[in-house]
């Protein structure tokens, strides 16, 4: 709470305080650092920050905004059909970090509040997991589930349109979240700001400030390191196998982002210090820093009381079976893993004769996610849009993913249980 209202790499540093109080205080063993996500983070960063320097994100600005000027309300629908496309093809959310900051600066140039396309963005990239067929929570529900005759074309059939309508129907309203930003206090007063406003090009039209010349080939490999990434998501036998399994998807996009980074560097020759003084870089590092302590205390709390967490939420579904969602909703929460969530509940729930249409229709409640803000792409997106209206509120829990979380979780949960009757 007092990380939150600090700011900047405030979660970070106050998530390790209350680490300390863990360890020192309580005992509490520390659970494993979060090491995969921060060096995504890292390396697509280093990517995305050497692109900036060549000129490249001003480059993806100036096409968005001519796409978006006609009626740049869109964006909001856009976005997030972007990073859901992403992670059904690549098997993980974490793909959407490439897009967040564009995302950010597109919206703002346009003069909309980017709380919304990069709140529903981020949510989108977190439901799409659901949809994925190589996503580690749908390969564990197809195998519990196959013994009743479902196989991944059934599951698929179900959690892809539900997801796809209980988003869009969620932008509906997200689309009207907030106040514009041209009635925003906290951002007028930042326009006050010389300083802010030469950082953040706030009176230039993105359509007509120069591009560098290197501007559309750093913007070409950083779209190509993108669609690798996709590709390889989607196609395991594209990346090399090491004891008989494809490399990870998490050291894939890892080496892939670093060697676009490479490739930025070397054939459009960005300034170094520019690289390292610009907005998106400097976002990037405060997210490293923030999921760095703040993750690593949720984890070690949750670690450390596995077995009552357990009992309680297993206590729960096998008294009431109707309250499956909601139990698969608080796990996912507390453990931040929709594949350990699934594991965890999906046999107690098949124990206790739950049927596989109603499992189906609510899988995508392990998508929690979202209520805790303190997952990665949450954590990037409030760094990268610098209008500050994308922020965890004064109780924590008033965040701006809260709403889009919910509407879309209670709509897709909705069109889950509707199509899974009819089809399945």
């Amino acid at each position: 709470m007092v990380g939150a209202r600090v700011g900047g790499i405030g979660l970070g540093v106050f998530g390790g305080l209350g680490l300390a109080i863990l360890s020192f205080g309580f005992g509490l063993k520390p659970a494993g650092l979060p090491i995969d996500v921060m060096f995504m983070i890292m390396a697509v960063v280093a990517a995305a920050a050497a692109m900036q320097a060549a000129g490249g994100l001003d480059y993806m600005i100036k096409i968005a905004t001519r796409i978006l000027r006609k009626n740049p309300k869109h964006i909001t629908f856009i976005a997030p059909l972007v990073t859901w496309t992403f992670t059904v093809l690549a098997g993980t959310g974490h793909v959407a970090y490439s897009v967040l900051p564009v995302i950010a600066e597109v919206s703002r140039h346009n003069g909309i509040r980017p709380e919304r396309p990069l709140s529903m963005a981020v949510i989108a990239s977190q439901f799409a997991i659901v949809a994925s067929p190589i996503a580690a929570a749908v390969v564990a529900v197809v195998a519990f589930l196959e013994p009743q005759g479902i196989t991944l074309g059934d599951v698929l059939m179900v959690t892809i349109p539900s997801t796809l309508l209980g988003l869009g129907l969620a932008c509906v309203f997200v689309n009207k979240m907030g106040k514009e930003l041209k009635d925003d206090p906290h951002y007028q007063k930042l326009l006050q700001d010389p300083e802010y406003v030469k950082a953040n090009h706030i009176t230039a039209n993105p359509t007509e400030l120069p591009l560098k010349p290197t501007a559309k080939l750093s913007v070409g490999l950083f779209l190509f390191g993108a669609l690798l990434v996709v590709l390889m998501g989607a196609m395991p036998s594209l990346r090399p196998v090491f004891d008989g399994k494809p490399m990870g998807m998490a050291h894939t996009i890892e080496i892939v982002m670093l060697s676009v980074g490479a490739l930025i560097i070397l054939l459009c020759k960005p300034d170094g210090n520019e690289i390292t003084k610009g907005s998106v870089f400097h976002a990037g590092m405060r997210a490293v820093i923030a999921i760095f302590g703040i993750a690593w205390l949720g984890d070690t709390l949750m670690q450390g009381h596995m077995d009552e967490v357990k009992s309680m939420v297993s206590g729960l579904v096998e008294t009431a079976p109707w309250a499956f969602a909601f139990a698969l909703f608080v796990l996912s929460v507390l453990v931040n893993s929709q594949g350990a969530t699934v594991a965890t509940l999906f046999p107690v729930a098949i124990a206790i004769g739950i049927p596989a249409p109603v499992l189906i229709g609510v899988f995508v409640a392990v998508n929690g996610y979202f209520f805790i803000p303190n997952y990665g792409p949450i954590i990037a997106s409030i760094d990268f849009d610098t209008t500050g209206t994308t922020r965890i509120g004064k109780f924590i829990f008033n965040h701006s993913f809260m709403l889009p979380g919910l509407l879309s979780m209670i709509f897709s949960i909705g069109f889950g249980l509707l199509l899974s009757n009819i089809l399945l």
